[in-house]
């Protein structure tokens, strides 16, 4: 066993100073005799040590991905990409004093996050939604950038980008010229989250590791701090860190890195700026979404020539007709482009767009390509000619302002698109049903409505291409599973116009569709998030017999959206309250705190709220509360009110 341990530490330095630190001390055949004996003594002892080097190889396939919920939120960043975004950043932080800064790349892979319990490795997820992600801790297991042992004696969380360098990638597919991968950051995360560990070893990933996400014990007190605990501990982390005092210095910062960055072997889009000190990042707080403390300064977004050979129109499933290009390929952001969107017939005449014209297209954050204008060959090429009838179903279209919509509201395209917006992640939630699959029921099976999912049984599936009884069984299963969901996910799955997630909020705090369906005009506009055209279609909504008799039907089929039950106890029962400026708590914490101690929260003021909790820089609200005599409390009496100070 002493042996063991011993091979243990001196072939984990070796492998540290090959993979870490990029300066390995032996050649490789002295490591693989260390390594084989270390091996031989495995099998013949029947052991093998949690931080043995053994343990890095990929084992048999997993049948899927667990989940696991992170000890602390993994947030995403804020974003700015003009300087005078960026100044505003500054201009928030600098309330809070005169902190330092740090500025470091943003690399483009997968986010992931190692759990550490009493110094040895036991776990690692990739970020997920911020709160649960999937566990990857076989295909992490095939990555050599990082410890498996360390000496910190608490529970540690670390996150990491795992990548796949540029010069590693194109060795892939030289080895593998039948599987060709496009661009590094999706080969980065199909390595990652491959069922097959094998697979993963073979597209040779790393993490590059820049955070200290969570800490047990003698949490580190700045960002500085935590790199260099990361570096200590045996952490890969990228050469490139600056400590910054002042807004020049950190626009310098940016300068480099967006020059370097086309010389590196790491794909990055990006700056990050952090603030240093953890007592200032406490004090400013999170949003629902983002820290308030970092911000990623994206850099201008990639461009590219090609030619339009095609324009034809999607119907969405409010009946708007979208034109959309296909254009030849061309590699942009590291995507291969083959089509790009216009916003609607005005802005693709405005642009100049034909059939055979050359065409400047953008694409930025991962959406699908922007046609910025044509910039060639206009002369010789065809016009886009506005289409008089809908080209899914022949129906009239009509044009409302800049847009053209189908009339008709048994169009195939609409119907399909408002299931699959039903059954979005975002609405219904339900696993599987893709448009393909809704394009088949819909087609085979006369899936027209949502409470039509409802109805499906096995023998619904019977016949269908590609349905096996398993994939029917989990359809099932999924559909089953929506019946009970919460009230805001159900009022953004009906699709009300004008009703996005953050208004579909606003309204489930009224407890009931039924609730709903009762307000007045003027209770609807008094919501933040609700202006005239959206409460009028609310209201033409609930007065719609269709829409009232399908609701009905869900009701029937077992669908009751539920609302948070509001407490009869505690220090806020009793009081409607709205939260406005800076917290120290992430909003959706404190919303979350105050609902448990009996309150109910909205986002905005109006007659109704019994309550104002006001932190730094509070505006609009603030000013509306004082006008109604609404009483304000700040939040050192919030905190106290919950019994957290």
């Amino acid at each position: 066993m002493d042996r063991m341990q011993e091979l243990c530490e001196i072939l984990n330095r070796w492998a540290y100073e090959y993979y870490v630190l990029d300066n390995p001390s032996v050649p490789d055949r002295e490591y693989d005799r260390l390594y084989d004996e270390l091996r031989e003594l495995e099998r013949e002892t029947g052991t093998v040590l949690p931080e043995s080097p053994t343990c890095r190889v990929g084992g048999e396939p997993i049948k899927g991905f667990e989940r696991h919920t992170h000890i602390a939120r993994l947030y995403s960043l804020d974003k700015a990409v003009t300087e005078d975004e960026l100044s505003a950043f500054f201009t928030r932080v600098e309330k809070h004093g005169a902190p330092s800064y740090t500025v470091e790349y943003k690399f483009d892979g997968l986010t992931v996050c190692l759990t550490y319990e009493g110094g040895k490795f036991v776990r690692a997820t990739t970020r997920g939604n911020g709160t649960e992600g999937e566990d990857v801790t076989a295909q992490a297991l095939t990555v050599k950038s990082f410890p498996l042992k360390i000496s910190y004696p608490g529970t540690l969380e670390v996150r990491g980008e795992a990548i796949i360098r540029l010069s590693a990638l194109e060795k892939y597919n030289e080895a593998h010229p039948e599987e060709q991968l496009k661009n590094a950051r999706n080969a980065a995360a199909g390595a990652i989250r491959n069922l097959d560990p094998k697979v993963t070893a073979t597209r040779n990933p790393e993490i590059l590791f820049y955070d200290v996400n969570y800490m047990s014990e003698n949490p580190v007190s700045s960002q500085e701090e935590g790199m260099e605990f990361l570096r200590r501990e045996g952490f890969k982390t990228y050469p490139y860190f600056k400590l910054c005092k002042t807004f020049e210095e950190v626009m310098d910062a940016i300068d480099e890195i967006e020059i370097g960055r086309k010389q590196i072997d790491v794909l990055t889009d990006g700056a990050v700026v952090k603030v240093n000190e953890e007592n200032v990042r406490r004090e400013m707080g999170y949003t629902d979404k983002f820290p308030r403390w970092a911000i990623a300064f994206k850099f201008e977004a990639e461009e590219a020539e090609t030619t339009v050979r095609n324009v034809f129109w999607q119907v969405g499933r409010t009946g708007k007709l979208t034109p959309l290009a296909e254009v030849d390929p061309v590699e942009l952001a590291g995507a291969t482009v083959r089509r790009a969107t216009l916003n609607n017939f005005g802005d693709l005449t405005r642009k100049k767009v034909a059939v055979g014209s050359k065409v400047l297209i953008r694409r930025s954050n991962e959406v699908i390509p922007e046609i910025l204008g044509a910039v060639s060959g206009t002369e010789h090429a065809s016009p886009v000619e506005k289409p008089a009838v809908c080209p899914a179903c022949g129906s009239p279209v009509a044009e409302v302002g800049a847009n053209l919509f189908c009339t008709n509201e048994e169009c195939p395209p609409r119907i399909v698109q408002k299931l699959t917006h039903y059954c979005s992640k975002n609405a219904m939630d339900i696993e599987g049903m893709s448009e393909q699959t809704l394009t088949l029921l819909y087609e085979q099976r006369n899936v027209k409505r949502f409470s039509d999912l409802y109805r499906l049984t096995e023998e619904s599936f019977r016949g269908l291409e590609g349905f096996k009884e398993k994939k029917i069984s989990n359809l099932l299963g999924a559909i089953a599973k929506s019946k009970n969901i919460p009230l805001d996910r159900f009022l953004y799955a009906i699709g009300i116009g004008g009703i996005g997630r953050v208004a579909a909020r606003d309204l489930a705090a009224f407890g009931s569709v039924g609730a709903i369906s009762a307000l007045s005009f003027e209770e609807l506009i008094s919501l933040e998030n609700i202006g005239e055209i959206t409460a009028n279609a609310i209201l033409g909504y609930f007065s719609d017999e269709e829409n009232r008799a399908e609701l009905a039907r869900l009701k029937e089929a077992g669908v009751v959206p539920y609302a948070k039950e509001r407490k009869t106890e505690g220090a806020f029962a009793g009081e409607t309250v709205v939260l406005t400026g800076s917290l120290s708590l992430p909003r959706s914490q404190a919303q979350e705190l105050i609902e448990e101690a009996g309150g109910v929260c909205l986002s905005s003021v109006s007659s109704k709220v019994t309550l104002v909790v006001a932190g730094e820089s509070a505006g609009s609200k603030l000013e509306k509360a004082h006008k109604l005599g609404i009483p304000v409390i700040g939040e050192s009496e919030l905190l106290a009110r919950l019994g957290r100070k």
